[in-house]
């Protein structure tokens, strides 16, 4: 499976730079972000992918679309893969508004209010990244997998930390990951 974290957002650019949380509610990716989907895109294009998983918050959305739309491929939206809420960019937008904006996708699973409260603990997080693993082994192609998810989802899945639009390849099976390529934007 191919684990991406979304690329830069509204939020990262502010809280990098201060490392104090802006209040920014379920923000956008900045063009840099975009580039980064794009570079993401362009890594997997030599990858055989069947699918798309992307969390529901607006920044994986937006990566995740960028990448179907280069690669043909359909997104399927999963709230396991959401990022730890910590931070007011981790306050989601109900489904019938992430429905307007992309229709084509299936928003008809979430609860209204997807996402935690603010402060998921460790064990929480770490819970659901198990659950997700059990559920992903249960399917047959899961190494042909793609999810756009977030820095603390896959930091709970790999024990790694990674950079807006960063690639790994991760063995469900194993637990063990490696780096699919370097994506690099100017």
């Amino acid at each position: 499976m191919i684990l991406l974290r979304h690329g830069q957002s509204q939020f990262n650019v502010v809280y990098n730079a201060t490392r104090v949380d802006p209040g920014i509610p379920d923000p956008r990716l900045t063009e840099e972000g975009r580039r980064q989907a794009l570079a993401a895109a362009q890594a997997l294009c030599g990858e055989s992918r069947d699918r798309l998983v992307a969390s529901p918050y607006t920044r994986t959305l937006e990566t995740a679309e960028i990448i179907a739309g280069e690669l043909g491929l359909d997104i399927e939206v999963e709230p396991l893969v959401r990022e730890q809420c910590l931070f007011h960019c981790d306050i989601g937008s109900p489904p019938a508004l992430l429905a307007q904006r992309w229709p084509a996708l299936d928003f008809a699973h979430l609860e209204e209010r997807w996402w935690p409260d603010l402060d998921e603990s460790e064990v929480l997080l770490s819970q659901r990244a198990l659950r997700f693993r059990e559920l992903v082994k249960a399917r047959a192609h899961w190494r042909r997998l793609a999810v756009v998810t977030h820095w603390g989802f896959i930091r709970a899945l790999t024990v790694q930390r990674v950079s807006n639009g960063h690639l790994l390849r991760f063995d469900i099976v194993s637990g063990e990951a490696s780096d699919l390529a370097p994506v690099e934007t100017t």
